[in-house]
């Protein structure tokens, strides 16, 4: 196949991810050129509101997966933290790269030198009441759009949450104020990842994208997929989870015991009930499956 197609969106993060993907492939298949098709999804148009409010995980998806099963590209890039949790009908998640930075940041000033009662952008719940927990006295506002109005809309005094990893591949990692560990603020499931479908049984495309298959990421990202399924498929929650391995050989050979992060909300608000569970096991599926069941029942 010496040209194929990889369906994205048009940020200039998106495109970045599938300039990545694409330069990958290349590489392995000296003589390959990957084309763009560039997808306008409902996420992209909709910025006057909250993505809770019109769909929660998917909204940046569906059109580009919809691409690749009408035939019009032959695989798609997408940060895993915007897939639905199940696999859609017709797709299968062929490739997850080598994982980047999974933490969330600060842009505008560190939280501990925020003044009191100050206010901070985001329109993640599951980071509203993470933080909420640590600074109760934090003011939150609602925060969408790229990368550089984003940027534009940090508060007086107080400070927008982003994950690092779009800075640091945006090569705009000198605005990080404070990059926060991932036991204070629980990521995103597959934040940091990327994952790449193609169409079920294209045995071509399928056996080219396990080029830059990275098996270490994939067991994470697995063990916080199914998290996330074990919740109720895209749980509209506050909920987070994060996969490490526990003796660091598993960052190598992909073997090993897997340590799952998670935290569970009863709401967005800053008064809600959270919970967190963390637990370890060498099968990431039931890994994710039972901490979900834990959480669930604490919650109960």
């Amino acid at each position: 196949m010496p040209v194929v197609r990889a369906a994205t969106r048009g940020s200039s993060l998106a495109l970045w991810q599938a300039t990545h993907v694409a330069r990958r492939l290349e590489a392995a298949y000296p003589g390959l050129e990957v084309e763009f098709v560039v997808v306008d999804t409902e996420g992209d148009r909709r910025l006057d509101v909250p993505i809770s409010e019109f769909g929660g995980k998917g909204v940046f998806a569906k059109e580009v997966q919809t691409a690749v099963l009408e035939g019009r590209a032959d695989f798609a890039v997408h940060s895993a933290k915007d897939l639905p949790s199940t696999t859609v009908a017709g797709l299968t998640l062929a490739a997850v790269p080598e994982r980047g930075d999974p933490r969330d940041a600060l842009v505008g000033g560190r939280l501990g030198d925020l003044p009191l009662g100050a206010t901070v952008a985001t329109g993640s719940m599951r980071r509203r009441v993470q933080l909420a927990q640590i600074r109760p006295d934090l003011v939150f506002t609602e925060l969408r759009g790229n990368m550089a109005t984003r940027l534009s809309k940090v508060p007086e005094g107080g400070a927008i949450v982003v994950a690092a990893v779009a800075l640091q591949r945006l090569h705009l990692a000198e605005h990080l104020a404070e990059i926060i560990s991932e036991d204070e603020l629980v990521p995103q499931v597959g934040q940091g990842a990327l994952g790449v479908e193609c169409r079920e049984g294209d045995d071509v495309v399928i056996g080219m994208l396990q080029s830059i298959e990275h098996a270490p990421s994939r067991r994470r990202v697995d063990a916080e997929r199914a998290f996330l399924v074990e919740l109720g498929g895209d749980c509209d929650l506050p909920a987070g989870a994060h996969a490490v391995f526990v003796d660091g050989v598993g960052d190598v050979a992909a073997t090993g015991r897997l340590r799952l992060s998670a935290v569970l909300a009863t709401d967005g608000t800053a008064s809600a009930q959270l919970v967190r569970m963390r637990s370890i096991d060498d099968d990431p599926i039931a890994l994710g499956t039972q901490v979900a069941r834990d959480l669930r029942r604490a919650l109960s």
